[in-house]
């Protein structure tokens, strides 16, 4: 972690000259008031017109990665997402072979963290005009999509909306199930915990606001090689040029799915092995936020990341290149953790190998602690009170 913090505090910055660090608000989405956008929302919501113990009626479920509701015997659970910005651009380099697994992953991930196996996908698509060929090559994507994350591709809708949007947008819904009395809910998350820490491919598919601010300012072309060494264990990129990977390669390589190995996980877990379900007692997926996403988990528990993953190349470069702070870049985005699950200590080195022998370079990361409702980090300085 030493070497880690000298590196991101104390890295020159590059490029064009800069008058003073770049964050995520100054290119345009600040985080806080997104989150009292949406709460403003929240308030202005009635309650559901569902009668408890019928089909559809909501269940309450914390922190808000994916919703419940009753069915029967079972629990379904939906999430909707989209690419972002992400898309603008795979559209100016017309490479749109990762953005349908970039709209699955950011659903059927956020449908692990309730405990809930994706099974069904609906897509939209916003265009100022069709064209066959781009459609096709969302299609393609969308078909790997769901191979990779083992759902069914159930519908979809494509609209065409001259003088409403000017470039393609693209969001989806994911529907997953579960039996009832066995959702994570983090309910049961208690201190001593032991967080385990999942590898991300890449950026995923948050940040790009400021991620294509940084490009512009350091003069970088997206067809150009990366001005760093891109090699990173454990991952791959989806690749249409020859040679050192391009900076469009790196910054579109698409959102890891964990539906493998986690929805094994979880059926391993249900099936009685060496460890069981209610040894699970909170999943996380990394998104906008990044690490502050772990306080949506608990009200009052707090998190220690006392053994991070190792961050990614581009990450480095991102921050050297835009000047960004330590803490930003972590409220910002994965910095090579995608996904954390917390477990109880007694099975979490069965439960971390497990992972890892399908998913190498997964590791303990640190742990639940009882030190108030704060995410902590091993790098002084990237510490989160609230979401």
């Amino acid at each position: 972690s030493k070497k880690i913090k000298r590196f991101l505090l104390e890295a020159p910055t590059c490029g064009r000259a800069m008058d003073e660090p770049m964050d995520y608000a100054s290119a345009g989405v600040d985080i806080d008031l997104e989150g009292s956008a949406v709460a403003s929302l929240i308030g202005a919501l009635s309650k559901s017109v569902r009668k408890p113990g019928t089909p559809g009626a909501p269940v309450d479920l914390p922190g808000g990665f994916g919703g419940l509701i009753e069915f029967g015997d079972n629990l379904l659970a939906m999430a909707t997402d989209g690419v972002g910005s992400k898309l603008q651009i795979a559209t100016m380099l017309e490479q749109w072979s990762g953005v349908g697994i970039d709209c699955m992953a950011m659903n059927v991930n956020d449908l692990l963290c309730v405990g809930a196996e994706p099974i069904a996908f609906v897509d939209y698509v916003a265009v100022p005009k069709p064209d066959p060929a781009i459609h096709a090559a969302l299609g393609a994507s969308l078909a790997e999509a769901c191979r990779q994350a083992r759902v069914t591709l159930a519908g979809g809708e494509t609209a065409s909306l001259p003088g409403i949007v000017t470039e393609l947008d693209m969001s989806g819904t994911a529907l997953g199930w579960l039996p009832k009395g066995q959702a994570i809910t983090g309910e049961h998350l208690k201190e001593g915990d032991v967080l385990i820490g999942l590898p991300a491919s890449g950026i995923h598919s948050n940040g790009y606001s400021l991620v294509r601010r940084i490009v512009e300012h350091a003069g970088i072309d997206y067809r150009s090689p990366a001005p760093f060494d891109s090699n990173h264990p454990n991952r791959t990129f989806i690749r249409w040029t020859e040679g050192e990977p391009t900076m469009g390669e790196v910054v579109l390589n698409p959102t890891r799915i964990y539906c493998d190995p986690v929805v094994d996980l979880l059926s391993e877990a249900r099936n009685g092995s060496s460890f069981s379900i209610s040894d699970i007692h909170g999943i996380c997926h990394v998104t906008g936020g990044g690490l502050s996403n772990l306080l949506r988990l608990h009200d009052t528990l707090g998190w220690s990341i006392d053994a991070p993953l190792p961050v990614l190349p581009e990450f480095k470069w991102l921050q050297e290149a835009g000047g960004v702070e330590t803490r930003e870049m972590y409220r910002t985005f994965n910095m090579g953790m995608g996904m954390v699950i917390a477990v109880d200590k007694a099975h979490a080195q069965s439960i971390t190998e497990w992972i890892s022998h399908r998913l190498p370079g997964t590791a303990i990361v640190g742990s639940v602690t009882n030190d108030g409702h704060v995410v902590t980090h091993a790098i002084e300085g990237v510490e989160f009170s609230h979401y």
